[in-house]
């Protein structure tokens, strides 16, 4: 009994990775890094994203999330992915797409690895602390003000989603 309770005491008193993964540095896609620290108290949606995929169109619905509830403190991120073979060849090719086909000002990463051994280490935290793991592409991690992950979505949950949408909702300051 004593040995489950010191097991259980030093499990609640342990540092969670969620906030390490929400401490981390992206190289952006407009040149420097995006840090997530930079947004702590903010709630963020996280999506891996592709630009030739069948889910390509949910952009336009992240950018207008984005434009919802930004000033209500969200944040939209998109991580652009080749984890899954549709991505274009540069991190260029991505922006002026993105640019040009949904007119986006979402924060945007440089192309990431998502998944496996060469995925970023926000993904690794996620996978080893929440068991989250992309499984294609435009799949969302919810990640709230304190830097713990919420909840995640498949490709087929669109971002006006009424469940993701009542999760962020209730996040907001």
């Amino acid at each position: 009994m004593l040995r489950l309770l010191t097991l259980v005491c030093a499990a609640l008193s342990a540092p969670t990775a969620h906030a390490e993964a929400l401490s981390g540095t992206f190289p952006s896609i407009d040149g420097g890094t995006i840090s997530i620290e930079d947004w702590r108290g903010r709630p963020v949606l996280v999506t891996n994203t592709a630009s030739r995929c069948g889910y390509t169109h949910q952009y336009d619905e992240l950018q207008a999330l984005y434009d919802q509830y930004r000033d209500s403190g969200l944040i939209v991120l998109a991580v652009p992915s080749q984890d899954f073979r549709q991505e274009l060849a540069t991190a260029e090719e991505v922006k002026d797409f993105c640019e040009v086909n949904f007119n986006l000002d979402i924060p945007m990463t440089d192309i990431t690895s998502v998944r496996g051994s060469n995925a970023h280490p926000f993904y690794i935290a996620l996978r080893e602390q929440a068991g989250f793991v992309p499984r294609w592409n435009f799949n969302k991690v919810l990640i709230g003000p304190d830097g713990e992950f919420v909840r995640s979505w498949g490709s087929g949950v669109k971002p006006h989603s009424p469940k993701l949408v009542k999760e962020i909702e209730a996040l907001l300051n």
